[in-house]
């Protein structure tokens, strides 16, 4: 195909300011109000009430029919829980730095700041730098903090040898934990970020030296402590109503797949008396009842690799027995163990088995790369995201960036001085753009999911860990138990979106609450 010609330039130009084909000025009409008609036209109808937060979407395809057990996490999984459990563990690892750990005093003035982190960041530890990291190992720039105060790009890339990619070799290991690098993938994470950046913030406010590898140990021991010493058990059970979310659609899930023949299981790191008054909670006191097999304190990921460790069964009072395990029994509670034992014992394997988890590495990383089985990812932030992307004002600055780059790439060639002139304020636009998108998620460090225009490194674990992923366990009673789930094909680079799927945003393979209402 030939380059665009002078008059194509002047064509595209004129579309861009809406002068020709889409958007033709009407006389009269201000130019707002015309900027506006523009991006309008740009929209298909009813292209903002597409997605359906309450959807189960595929990276992989995958039958239900060919899934005969179902295996769960329990915490963020079975149990979703409130945001208001947040602020509790921030203020509790708060209180111990300063209290246990002798932290300055001035710390506890901080509050916890729910709309300060996501999900996903890296944590550059000998640099004291939270960040978020694309697909390709490059750094968003305008999202590296340090303590509560943004990084200048210059800085990034300067820290960083003159570029804001992280080699591999720096980067997060298998389960997340790299040389100096660590990523923070699980939801408990998010009081951590925070109060990471608020022991940094007073020490750099402050003028204090500090060695950044003992800080960040610190804190992190101190969240660990809020686990350990069963605080966040306690303030659970206090009170389930607050922090439990779902308990009947958990009951209502479980309950389907028992009714169509499915087999169950729970492994969780959670303590057994815990999880069995969460379980009663939300199911009943005969919760058991609906599990082939469950086992407590798994100690994951550990429990998918390491061989050594025997299952030990429990009784009622959470007393250990001596006794070798030869068979693991419906109704009993185990704990510890390894995955394979528990293949042996079970015999379930491969493709037959469906483990649904929050935790990317630690829950399913392990069960889908070594032994084939299939996982589910839950990802509550899902639900608020999309809910975002379905608003208009959302799809008018996509739509107005995708418009703005495809001129940019065709206009490149022209060099004359008023072309580039035009490219300059194109460019200067777009980028605008892309932080007024990126606020809509989250001021600081934008979507979980994507970077300007790349997926986020969270992104790429998450569609090579998991065959689908959803905001909760509850999504399931919108399908059928024998439903197949077809990953939409996204086009490659080189190919065109000629797909029916692609050409609708994804219209015709996502469901809707609504219309599958019957299948309840």
């Amino acid at each position: 195909m030939a380059c665009p010609t002078p008059v194509a330039w002047q064509t595209d130009a004129a579309i861009c300011r809406g002068q020709s084909q889409v958007g033709a000025v009407i006389p009269g009409q201000s130019p707002a109000a015309h900027a506006q008609q523009f991006r309008s036209d740009l929209l298909p109808p009813e292209v903002c009430s597409l997605l359906n937060p309450a959807a189960i979407y595929a990276n992989n395809e995958i039958s239900l029919r060919d899934v005969e057990v179902y295996g769960f996490d329990y915490d963020y999984t079975l149990a979703q829980y409130a945001d208001a459990l947040h602020p509790e563990i921030f203020s509790a690892a708060r209180d111990i730095l300063i209290d246990h750990y002798k932290y300055p005093e001035g710390i506890r003035k901080y509050d916890y700041n729910p709309s300060f982190a996501i999900r996903g960041l890296h944590y550059d530890i000998q640099k004291s730098l939270l960040m978020k990291i694309d697909a390709f190992h490059y750094v968003q720039l305008g999202t590296a903090y340090r303590g509560l105060q943004p990084v200048p790009d210059e800085e990034v890339i300067d820290l960083y040898g003159g570029t804001q990619h992280i080699p591999l070799y720096q980067m997060s290991g298998f389960y997340g934990k790299g040389p100096s690098i660590k990523q923070f993938m699980d939801i408990f994470s998010l009081p951590e970020m925070a109060l990471l950046s608020c022991v940094v913030d007073h020490f750099l406010g402050h003028g204090l030296e500090f060695d950044q590898a003992h800080l960040y140990k610190d804190v992190t021991d101190a969240i660990r402590d809020v686990h350990v010493k069963g605080l966040m058990y306690q303030w659970i059970e206090r009170d389930m109503e607050k922090y439990i979310l779902r308990g009947d659609e958990t009951f209502a899930v479980l309950s389907r797949l028992v009714a169509h023949g499915k087999q169950l299981f729970l492994i969780t790191n959670s303590p057994f008396s815990f999880v069995d008054k969460g379980m009663r909670h939300m199911v009943g006191p005969d919760w058991r009842q609906l599990f082939d097999v469950v086992i407590v304190q798994a100690d994951k990921p550990s429990f998918f690799t390491d061989r050594r460790k025997p299952f030990r069964k429990l009784d009622e009072k959470g007393s250990l027995h001596w006794d070798r395990i030869t068979r693991l029994e419906k109704g009993k509670i185990y704990r510890q163990g390894n995955l394979f034992d528990f293949l042996r014992l079970t015999e379930w394997r491969g493709p037959r088995v469906l483990y649904f988890g929050d935790h990317l590495y630690s829950d399913l990383a392990d069960l889908m790369l070594r032994h084939g089985w299939r996982t589910g990812a839950i990802i509550p932030e899902l639900e608020r995201e999309i809910r975002i992307i379905n608003t208009e004002q959302y799809m008018h600055s996509l739509t107005w960036q995708q418009a703005l780059t495809g001129l940019l790439e065709r206009m490149q060639t022209y060099q004359d001085a008023e072309s580039q002139q035009v490219l300059a304020a194109w460019m200067k636009e777009r980028q605008e753009l892309r932080y007024i998108t990126k606020a809509l998620f989250n001021a600081q460090f934008g979507s979980i999911f994507r970077t300007f225009h790349n997926p986020t490194y969270f992104s790429r674990r998450l569609v090579r860990f998991s065959d689908l992923y959803m905001a909760s366990l509850s999504c399931l009673l919108n399908y059928r138990v024998d439903f197949t789930f077809y990953p939409r094909r996204t086009p490659l680079q080189h190919e065109a979106p000629l797909w029916m799927d692609q050409l609708c945003t994804g219209c015709m393979k996502t469901p809707f609450l609504g219309d599958m209402a019957h299948i309840r």
